[in-house]
């Protein structure tokens, strides 16, 4: 009996053995199921949430679109005002090739003002961040101007003088209102960027503001944009034609101080803007449709700044309706916590490009708006609408899911213009830490 007994619990575990293996590892997978089911859920989640908001961004339809003004001319920046007031109106600017500012209302593009800064020439345009009714813009005649739109004089309600050599080609107003920093070309050896205190400006009609300080050496060639942070007002970031891409801390002393950070594009500096969690990350464009983009929360730490470098992006770019011809700027979309680019064709055609560390991917394109090339936009959050201009000299209101009223046909509005973008590269190496 008891060999028999020892046999038959031999036969048993021989048997059963594999079974009940396969049951522990039943347990086991059951157990930590639930984990990998609810990972993979988020994931879902996650991804849908941003599929969601290419789908939406792919669905923009124009819903307006402005009559063309007598004199044609390329549309190279847009700013639109934000509402002092719920309910209250809200504006469009539009810097233009022909040297005039035109200020249109938000909602239906009806002109209301144009600003001339003959014979000099205007560059860029804000509208103040506290008072909806106040816009600047950069004058190669060494100013920086700003009207109140509300008002029908077409004298500027504060003018910003910078030195007798000065040439503004770029600028932008901290986020406080309290400052206004404009980068100057590079005449002989010399090239600024140059602040003043902004404050009291409505107080001040007609008076002019001498300078606050420059900052001369951070850069050697021509300063062609200029963006501060969007909530800390001590931050701003500069980019210029010698490839580099400056961060200064403004509170700091002086300007060594103030060097928070330098990267190097490798290329001349286009356009540049903030992005990323708390706005800790800066990209910028190049002239030759490069793309950069580095995180400066990493400074401090030994993980590279570098997120993203793509030396063309007309090549790593899949574009259907005749490619991709040509990078505008950033568009960050704070909700979904993603970085898009905006770019085209020669054609008028929009491509809304997503931004990844693994790199640019198309998510959609907006057609039958432009009939050439798109030179500016601004992305309205608020109801999540676009406004683009270009050199067919519309500006166009794109909405999701809008309808166009008018349907007649549009005519092309491409005009001759003798203006070129300089694109010029430097190798220059940086200044500060490269990671």
């Amino acid at each position: 009996d008891v060999i028999a007994g020892f046999l038959y619990a031999i036969l048993i575990l021989v048997v059963f053995h594999p079974l009940v293996d396969l049951i522990d590892n039943f347990n086991l997978t059951y157990k930590y199921a639930p984990l990998i089911i609810i990972k993979k859920a988020g994931e879902s989640i996650e991804m849908t949430a941003v599929e969601k908001v290419e789908e939406q961004l792919a669905g923009l339809r124009i819903a307006r679109r402005c009559v063309p003004s007598e004199e044609p001319s390329y549309l190279l920046d847009i700013h639109t005002s934000s509402p002092a007031q719920p309910g209250s109106g809200r504006f469009v600017a539009v810097s233009c090739s022909n040297q005039s500012l035109r200020v249109y209302h938000r909602d239906t593009l009806h002109f209301l003002r144009e600003y001339s800064a003959r014979p000099g020439l205007l560059s860029g345009v804000r509208f103040a961040h506290t008072c909806d009714s106040l816009v600047f813009s950069a004058c190669s005649q060494g100013t920086v101007k700003c009207w109140d739109v509300r008002s029908a004089s077409q004298e500027p309600v504060q003018v910003f003088s910078g030195y007798p050599s000065n040439v503004f080609i770029s600028f932008d107003v901290s986020c406080s209102d309290l400052i206004v920093c404009a980068g100057t070309e590079k005449v002989e050896k010399d090239t600024f960027l140059v602040f003043w205190d902004a404050r009291g400006v409505t107080d001040c009609a007609s008076s002019t503001k001498g300078p606050l300080g420059v900052y001369s050496e951070s850069h050697n060639d021509d300063i062609t944009k200029i963006c501060f942070h969007p909530t800390e007002s001590n931050l701003v970031v500069s980019g210029s034609t010698d490839g580099l891409v400056n961060v200064f801390d403004i509170n700091k002393d002086n300007e060594d101080d103030a060097l928070v950070s330098t990267c190097n594009s490798d290329s001349s500096v286009s356009s540049l803007g903030w992005s990323g969690e708390d706005y800790r990350q800066v990209y910028c464009v190049t002239h030759d449709e490069g793309f950069c983009w580095w995180d400066m929360a990493q400074l401090d730490t030994e993980e590279p700044i570098t997120l993203l470098h793509v030396v063309d992006a007309r090549e790593s770019v899949c574009a259907e309706n005749h490619g991709l011809h040509y990078l505008v700027g950033g568009l960050y979309h704070e909700k979904a916590g993603k970085l898009f680019l905006i770019g085209g064709t020669s054609t008028g055609n929009i491509h809304l490009i997503s931004c990844s560390s693994d790199g640019l991917s198309l998510a959609g394109t907006l057609c039958g708006g432009h009939s050439a090339t798109v030179r500016s936009f601004c992305w309205s959050p608020t109801d999540e609408a676009l406004l683009t201009g270009g050199e067919d000299a519309q500006l166009l209101l794109w909405k999701p899911g809008a309808v166009e009223r008018s349907l007649t046909k549009k005519a092309s509005l491409k005009i001759s213009s003798s203006m070129q973008e300089r694109v010029r590269v430097h190798n220059t190496s940086l200044k500060s830490r490269k990671k």
